[in-house]
C-alpha cells in the first residue's frame, strides 16, 4: 500500500473516531435541557437567547412556546447574536416568532454583535427590531458550498464508483468536480430560496421588493445603516429592548426579567466547556446543512 494512501486512511479513521467521541459526549450530556422559573403571578418579560450558527429550531422554538403559553409573561425579548445558518431552521424559528407576535403577545428582537442572514430572517417576525448602532446585520442572501476532493483522490490513486438513478443524483458530491449542468441546477435552488428570503423581508418590513433588491446582495450593514434602510425599527441596547417589550406588554414600571436556565449534567460538571466545544464542532461541521442563510465569515 502506498504511503500516501496509508496517510489518507489514517486521517479518515481519525475523523470517524472523533465523530464517535463527539456523539458519545453529546448523548451523555442529554442536550442540557432548559429549566424555567415562572413562579409568581407578577408580570414578566422573558429574555430568550439565539446565539451562534442556527443548526436546529427545536430548542429555541420550545423555549419560545414555554414563555408564550405562560400568562405571567407579558412580552418576550429574543436576543439574536447569530451569523445565520440553515434555511429550514431559520424559517421555522421565524414562523414561531411571527405566530407569537400575531396571536399571543409582543415579541421584540434585540440584536447583539451580529444578526445577519438567517439571524436577520428570524428577526423579521418580531413586533419590533432593536439593533445596536454597531450591530452587523443584513447579509440578505443564500449560500451553498460544496467541498471538492477530486484532485486529492486522484493523487492518492483512489476513486469512487457511483451507481445512480438520474444524472443529478450525485450532484454536489465531493468526489467529483461539478459540471456546468450541476452548477445551473444548484443556482436555481439557491435563487428560489433567495426569492423566499426577499419576499419575507419585503412583506414584514413593508419595503418595495424592487428597492430591496438594490441592497439585498449579500452585503452587511451596521445597525445605523440598517435603520436608514428600514431593516430595523430603532437603535438601542438589550435593556432598551426589554423596556420596549414591557411597554408593549402593558407592564408599568421596571419589569421582572426571566431567562431560561440550562440544566447542568454530569458531563457538564466533569468537563466544563469542553463538551460544549465538541458539541459546537459536531453541529457546525458534521451536521452542517448545504443550503444556508448565513453570513460567510
Amino acid at each position: 500500500m502506498k504511503e500516501s494512501t496509508k496517510v489518507f486512511l489514517w486521517v479518515i479513521g481519525l475523523i470517524v473516531g472523533a465523530s464517535v467521541v463527539i456523539a458519545v459526549i453529546v448523548l451523555a450530556s442529554g442536550g442540557g435541557k432548559n429549566e424555567y422559573d415562572l413562579s409568581g403571578s407578577s408580570p414578566k418579560v422573558a429574555v430568550v437567547s439565539l446565539t451562534g450558527t442556527i443548526m436546529s429550531s427545536r430548542e429555541i422554538v420550545s423555549t419560545l412556546q414555554a414563555y408564550a403559553d405562560n400568562s405571567s409573561v407579558k412580552a418576550i425579548v429574543l436576543r439574536v447574536d447569530s451569523p445565520g445558518g440553515g434555511v429550514a431552521a431559520s424559517q421555522e424559528i421565524f414562523e414561531e416568532v411571527k405566530s407569537i407576535r400575531d396571536t399571543v403577545k409582543p415579541i421584540v428582537v434585540s440584536m447583539g454583535s451580529i444578526a445577519a442572514s438567517g439571524g436577520y430572517y428570524v428577526s423579521c417576525g418580531a413586533t419590533r427590531i432593536v439593533a445596536n448602532p454597531g450591530t452587523i446585520t443584513g447579509s440578505i442572501g443564500v449560500i451553498a458550498m460544496f467541498p471538492n476532493y477530486a484532485k486529492l483522490m486522484e493523487k492518492l490513486g483512489l476513486q469512487m464508483d457511483v451507481i445512480k438513478s438520474g444524472k443529478y443524483k450525485d450532484s454536489g458530491s465531493p468526489f467529483r468536480a461539478m459540471t456546468e449542468a450541476d452548477k445551473k441546477y444548484f443556482q436555481g435552488v439557491v435563487e428560489n430560496s433567495f426569492d423566499q428570503f426577499l419576499d419575507t423581508v419585503a412583506k414584514e418590513r413593508k419595503l418595495p421588493i424592487d428597492k430591496l433588491r438594490k441592497f439585498a446582495d449579500g452585503r452587511v450593514f451596521t445597525g445605523e445603516q440598517a435603520l436608514k434602510l428600514g431593516l430595523v425599527d430603532t437603535l438601542g441596547s438589550l435593556e432598551d429592548a426589554i423596556s420596549i417589550a414591557a411597554k408593549l406588554g402593558g407592564i408599568k414600571g421596571k419589569p421582572e426579567v426571566v431567562e431560561p436556565r440550562k440544566r447542568r449534567t454530569l458531563v457538564d460538571m466533569l468537563l466544563g466547556d469542553f463538551a460544549e466545544k465538541f458539541h459546537f464542532l459536531e453541529r457546525d461541521f458534521i451536521e452542517q446543512p448545504i443550503l444556508q442563510y448565513r453570513f460567510a465569515q
